[in-house]
């Protein structure tokens, strides 16, 4: 039961929204994004900006300022990262309340789908990923890594890793998954990078899941009247009109967004990191699944290229880690803030592949958790040492400070990684 305070502050929350929506509020529009709410985004190279550990050192869990007077807080520590993330009920994801209607209109999928939709729709989807399922993708995974790797070696060395071998990878598995033909695939894959980039707000992200989802409607009728044997046919075939298009088109593009842009990041990113002790790259050579397991999993936790969960609207009230959390008030969880926390263990901000693994929120989450974590695994231990045995030599063609890398992308990335390799 909220308490009159909590009431009035709900009210006067309502209120303001009710009004700004009115007079024109529209968070797709809104052209800047203040720097002080970009923090959690910044990073220094790899490593998230030192301020990052300071508030989580500090106040694991801290106010934002945020417009409208609406209360925000930022979650950085590991404890209460986890305790958001797993009281699924206590919080919304659906946002499009601060959407107008043409981005509402462009916004769902699991992602931003609170129960009891969003537990119909993952229950549609969770069978296509299962191990049995995913593993048929194995072979063609290997062979989409060896066609990049043939391809980059036809480049010649000063051939730019990232977009010959990282993106290519994971889009065309996400391509082949899904069932999309090649018709449009260029343009498709362009719009990936561009909806994860806020640093001018809303109009270039919304614009960019706005043409995403117009393709990807298009192969949702094109998969209706022909079911093929990707994920989209497969749940036409099993569901039939128990799914329509609509929804289909959303659960399509939050693989998509949950599978491109991401392993993108991790796969030019890890590379980086691998090569910068060449111990670390050349035992993907001739590592067995364990340890290519721990690599895998402690580059994911290191990285955490995925630095903000979808942001939560506390429906009552709350407590965690000591602070008093309203309904309504808006919490965003630094995944790469909790990644690190010193509870986990020593020298969390240090890369070591020889580290157990450790728990880590880089998928998420609670049924917020990224469906595809084990495809992407799966991309990822195919690459790294598929790249090592057929490069052994590889090194970065330009000096490291001269490598340029994503500002204030949800998805922490690079723009290119120039290689070289031989004499």
């Amino acid at each position: 039961m909220l308490n009159i305070t909590s009431r009035v502050r709900a009210w006067v929350g309502r209120r303001l929204l009710a009004r700004a929506t009115r007079d024109g509020f529209d968070l797709s529009k809104v052209a800047m994004v203040p720097d002080h709410l970009l923090m959690p985004l910044k990073r220094d190279g790899v490593d998230p900006v030192p301020e990052l550990g300071e508030v989580r050192d500090r106040e694991p869990i801290s106010k934002l300022s945020l417009p409208f007077d609406l209360n925000a807080w930022l979650v950085t520590g590991h404890a209460e990262a986890r305790a958001v993330l797993t009281k699924s009920a206590s919080y919304s994801t659906d946002i499009r309340h601060l959407l107008g209607q043409a981005a509402k209109d462009e916004t769902g999928g699991l992602g931003f789908t609170d129960p009891p939709d969003h537990t119909r729709l993952r229950k549609i989807l969770t069978p296509e990923f299962t191990m049995r399922r995913i593993s048929r993708l194995r072979p063609t995974i290997q062979g989409i890594v060896d066609d990049r790797l043939d391809l980059l070696e036809k480049a010649g060395p000063g051939a730019d890793l990232a977009t010959i071998f990282a993106f290519p990878i994971p889009f065309l598995v996400i391509c082949e998954l899904l069932g999309i033909g090649e018709e449009g695939r260029d343009e498709f894959q362009q719009l990936g990078t561009a909806r994860f980039d806020v640093s001018k707000g809303g109009p270039g992200a919304f614009g960019a899941i706005a043409e995403s989802r117009s393709f990807i409607r298009t192969a949702v009728k094109e998969q209706r009247a022909n079911p093929g044997d990707g994920l989209l046919g497969m749940i036409i075939r099993d569901h039939g009109d128990a799914i329509d298009d609509e929804e289909l088109a959303g659960l399509a593009d939050g693989v998509f967004t949950g599978g491109y842009e991401t392993t993108a990041a991790m796969l030019a990113l890890g590379t980086m990191v691998l090569l910068r002790d060449r111990a670390n790259y050349e035992a993907m050579r001739t590592a067995d699944d364990d340890a290519v397991h721990r690599t895998v999993e402690e580059l994911l936790r290191y990285l955490a290229v995925v630095q903000v969960a979808f942001p939560r609207f506390a429906k009552e009230d709350l407590e965690v880690g000591g602070e008093s959390i309203a309904a309504g008030d808006v919490v965003l969880v630094s995944l790469s803030g909790a990644n690190r926390d010193g509870t986990l263990g020593t020298d969390m901000d240090g890369f070591d592949p020889t580290r157990q693994p450790t728990p880590h929120f880089t998928f998420g989450h609670g049924i917020h958790r990224c469906i595809g974590a084990e495809l992407a695994r799966m991309e990822l231990r195919a690459a790294y040492p598929s790249l090592s045995r057929r490069f052994p030599d590889l090194r970065l063609a330009v000096p490291p400070e001269e490598l340029e890398f994503r500002k204030h992308s949800l998805v922490y990335g690079i723009e290119s990684l120039p290689v070289t390799w031989g004499d």
